[in-house]
């Protein structure tokens, strides 16, 4: 444990998918003493480093915050779960390890904004920096950083025949979504290696935390960043023992993710003025954008009953194959456990008139009859699932504290299905669904459409259930975004707008979501601040 008062160069508070790589990095010269603060356990579970472990792991209050967003009036007042990584590694350690960038255009729109440093030539030497990607290195790939990628471990006949379907319905094949071109459909790419989950913390915290200038402390929730005369210089923290706090010679990086970093900000007087003095919180700097700006994928799904039992839903229902899955992983690292059965999808345009992609296709080799906070139950039966997912929705929520209490979670408020646009993109998605599954390259499997099911036909039918189970894709973003200090928490170096020594780094400076998975774009921000933050320290 870290004596009370204790003195680093830097403090990273949040062990995430940003916060291990910038721990990784300002500790690797030796030259900066660094703590790195984590509210979670170590990730020493079987499950997190088992690809199909993230199953478990989805409801599993040890090592995930189990958030929850508040009733959503366009999706019938619904309460939308929010799963996030509490443990080593953040969502990297819990999450599908799907290894997807986003389009070039992307972040050359965000230099389109102002952010300088931002636009793809100036953000793809992180990535390839980041990256040991097992085809290799060239232009657009990297190979020998600390984040092993790799391919799919077995090309399964159902993901390999809904592929083929998507190829007959007119979605050109693409066997690579992170090279020249991201639309058409393929195969994915994971953040794993030899079989097993490749997290954050085992990419670059494993060859780090033998460093004696870097200190890592688990069970160690942030309450409050200090601030003296304008300036972060250390943060109080939870651990065990009580309230501890530590002291930054340089700067505080917060790494807290989309939900925690505003919230820690919040906690600490930074943010809404209104928000802050009604919780009777000193204002150290009235930032409206702290908190604001929340974005995140929109997404629904559709399940078809499966004709032969290839899915992983007969897994879920027999302890006997549970076994055998089991002592094939343990024994030869084979079998369904190296999977976590989202190995394919599609990435598709919405309207034709679009310069790229819009909608991303997930193609599950399993269904769930419920997905909760406390549980996911699979359907009875082999089935397999496609899920439409809308990459660019005008959705625009908040991240706000309740309560004064560092512990309290904070109210998280989205707005989906807000425009005309948000409604047809879904809906073109689903009905692209329904054409893949009607192929022939998927006749074999095919039985009939069980959710939402075939009777569900016309746009104000697929509208409404979209409203009664669509939910955000676990890709939240935004609540401290880069831009200017009227409407953004941060500048184009991640530093608070109107406090010296602070800066975030995490997927909530992205200042507009980017078209795919958002964890391989957090690790490049956790790359990209470190590299900012010892230029500015030399």
């Amino acid at each position: 444990m870290v004596a009370d008062e204790a003195i680093f160069d830097f403090i990273v508070s949040g062990a995430g998918s940003a916060g291990c790589a910038v721990a990784a990095r300002l500790s690797e010269s030796g030259r900066h003493s660094v703590l790195l603060l984590e509210a979670g356990p170590p990730d020493d579970s079987p499950w997190i480093h088992i690809p199909l472990g993230f199953t478990k792991l989805f409801t599993d209050g040890r090592v995930n915050w189990k958030f929850e967003s508040e009733p959503v009036a366009s999706l019938d007042n619904r309460v939308l779960y929010q799963p996030r990584g509490k443990v080593l590694g953040g969502s990297s350690s819990i999450n599908g390890t799907i290894y997807m960038r986003g389009a070039p255009a992307d972040y050359d729109g965000w230099r389109q904004r102002g952010l300088e440093g931002w636009d793809w030539d100036s953000v793809l030497p992180f990535f390839k920096k980041a990256e040991d990607n097992e085809r290799g290195g060239d232009e657009l790939h990297g190979q020998g950083g600390p984040l092993r990628v790799s391919d799919v471990p077995k090309q399964w006949d159902l993901p390999r025949a809904m592929i083929a379907a998507a190829e007959e319905s007119g979605i050109p094949a693409n066997p690579d979504f992170n090279g020249p071109e991201q639309e058409g459909t393929g195969f994915y790419q994971f953040t794993a290696s030899k079989h097993r989950r490749w997290s954050a913390a085992k990419a670059y915290l494993e060859p780090a935390r033998k460093r004696k200038n870097l200190t890592i402390e688990t069970s160690a929730q942030a309450r409050r960043i200090l601030i003296e005369q304008g300036r972060a210089v250390g943060v109080e923290y939870q651990s065990p023992g009580g309230i501890r706090s530590a002291r930054a010679r340089r700067e505080v990086v917060v790494c807290g993710g989309t939900f925690g970093s505003p919230q820690l900000l919040q906690l600490s007087g930074i943010g809404p003025g209104d928000l802050l003095r009604g919780m009777n919180i000193e204002v150290q700097r009235d930032l409206p954008g702290v908190g604001a700006h929340l974005r995140d994928h929109f997404n629904t799904y559709l399940s078809f009953r499966c004709a032969e039992p290839v899915t992983m839903n007969e897994l879920a229902s027999s302890l006997p194959r549970q076994l055998l899955a089991g002592a094939q992983y343990a024994l030869f690292r084979t079998g369904p456990l190296t999977s976590t059965a989202i190995t394919a999808g599609a990435f598709i345009r919405s309207d034709p008139l679009l310069e790229r992609p819009d909608i991303q296709i997930n193609m599950f080799s399993w269904s769930a009859m419920e997905r909760t906070s406390e549980e996911v139950i699979p359907h009875p039966f082999p089935a397999f699932t496609m899920s439409p997912v809308h990459l660019r929705p005008d959705c625009d929520g908040s991240v706000r504290i309740k309560s004064p209490d560092p512990l309290a979670p904070p109210a998280i408020s989205y707005e989906f299905l807000r425009s005309p646009y948000d409604q047809q993109a879904i809906l073109h998605g689903m009905r692209v669904c329904r054409q893949i599954a009607n192929q022939p390259a998927l006749s074999r499997y095919m039985v009939e459409e069980v959710v939402p099911g075939p009777t569900v036909a016309s746009d104000e039918e697929l509208l409404a259930d979209v409203r009664a189970r669509g939910i955000a894709n676990y890709h939240p973003v935004g609540t401290c975004r880069m831009g200017d200090a009227l409407d953004s928490a941060t500048d184009a170096r991640l530093r608070v707008h109107g406090i010296d020594g602070l800066r975030v780094a995490d997927a909530s400076v992205m200042p507009s979501i980017i078209a795919g998975n958002t964890n391989a774009p957090t690790i490049m921000i956790g790359e990209k601040a470190a590299a900012m933050i010892l230029e500015d320290a030399a």
